[in-house]
């Protein structure tokens, strides 16, 4: 691999790899897992760099491959769940929440909460909600998904609805 795409990948990396290890621990059991899966994005990223041709914003590839890999991975192991969730705009600061302070406790036991409530999600929610959750564009989420602009939105208002109930049951 040439310098640039070494450069390019360390650079890319660098602005977003909160935000793929975010993606990851949706899909993963645990930290162990979410350490395991984000190792095989970044291989999986690293192996793709050559194929990169710019059509796209270099993130939006990166979280493309990421779901693809997650997919993959989970629906071998765990094949598909049922249930759509609901959230609303908080969720999103709880979600977004990598480390939390001592005096955050409450906000520790939200955002479990409501990654749980993620996991319980089919795949292809899964994938929408949490990249909505990154704040994504809905044209972005279009792009990486294969669904019209239109169907996101459809999806994340019903996403919304049903994950707010599970985080209200388990309150």
């Amino acid at each position: 691999m040439g310098k640039d795409l070494e450069t390019t990948f360390l650079n890319a990396f660098d602005e977003h790899r909160h935000k793929l290890l975010r993606i990851c621990s949706v899909y993963a059991k645990d930290e162990d897992d979410t350490k395991d899966l984000f190792q095989e994005v970044l291989v999986n990223i690293w192996k793709s760099m050559p194929s990169f041709k710019e059509n796209s914003n270099i993130g939006t590839w990166m979280y493309r491959i990421t779901l693809n890999v997650c997919l993959r991975l989970k629906t071998k192991e765990i094949g598909k769940q049922k249930t759509m969730l609901r959230m609303d705009s908080r969720a999103i600061n709880i979600y977004k929440t990598d480390v939390v302070e001592d005096g955050q406790i409450e906000q520790q036991k939200q955002l479990v909460q409501l990654r749980k409530c993620i996991k319980q999600l089919n795949e292809a929610d899964k994938a929408v909600i949490t990249l909505y959750l990154e704040e994504l564009p809905y044209k972005e989420i279009s792009n990486i998904t294969g669904l019209t602009e239109n169907n996101i939105a459809v999806k994340i208002k019903r996403i919304k609805r049903k994950l707010l109930n599970c985080l209200n049951q388990k309150s």
